[in-house]
């Protein structure tokens, strides 16, 4: 009995990769037709237009706007990038955003005290929930030896509320 259930799992690993074999071989042919841009919005990683935010210095913190805008009602999506030796000071936004790290390690922490020792890493794959009106702080530490780029998605429009507004919005590690 042993031997039958391995041998179905076995074909259950190995039937997917089966089916794949005359696409793969086909390969431009098997693309039965070409996007419509109406029914199918895309953008390739070359389209993307990384901008630094409003007052945050140069090679800190950038963002892709790829859907919506976060000032606005409706839903908005995008990217944003950390640069090592940086983290956004304690802050809040008064809807949830719902964050997936792309690549990199990000360092995420809760609260209102900026305490960078107290960030746990969120490596690439990873979700964090930012939930509304509670005070966080994220960034890469620097030893980090790349940036982190997150996918942000959430419901506008929302406004950027730091705890302490006297000091500085992004923290230099």
């Amino acid at each position: 009995m042993f031997d039958k259930l391995s041998a179905n799992r076995r074909d259950l690993l190995i039937a997917p990769l089966l089916a794949a074999i005359p696409t793969a071989l086909l390969g431009d042919r098997a693309n039965a037709s070409p996007v419509d841009p109406n029914k199918t919005f895309t953008k390739l990683p070359d389209q993307i237009t990384w901008e630094a935010p409003r007052n945050r210095p140069p090679k800190t913190v950038e963002q892709a706007l790829l859907w919506g805008n976060s000032s606005e009602p409706g839903l908005y999506y995008y990217l944003v990038k950390w640069y090592p030796g940086f983290m956004s000071a304690p802050h809040w936004y008064e809807t949830d955003r719902l964050c997936v790290v792309v690549s990199g390690t990000w360092w995420v922490a809760s609260g209102e005290d900026f305490e960078p020792n107290d960030t746990v890493p969120m490596p690439a794959g990873s979700f964090i929930r930012r939930v509304a009106r509670t005070p966080h702080y994220d960034g890469v530490k620097k030893a980090g030896k790349e940036p982190a780029v997150i996918a942000i998605c959430g419901m506008g429009p929302i406004t950027y509320h730091l705890v302490d507004p006297s000091k500085p919005n992004v923290r230099v590690l």
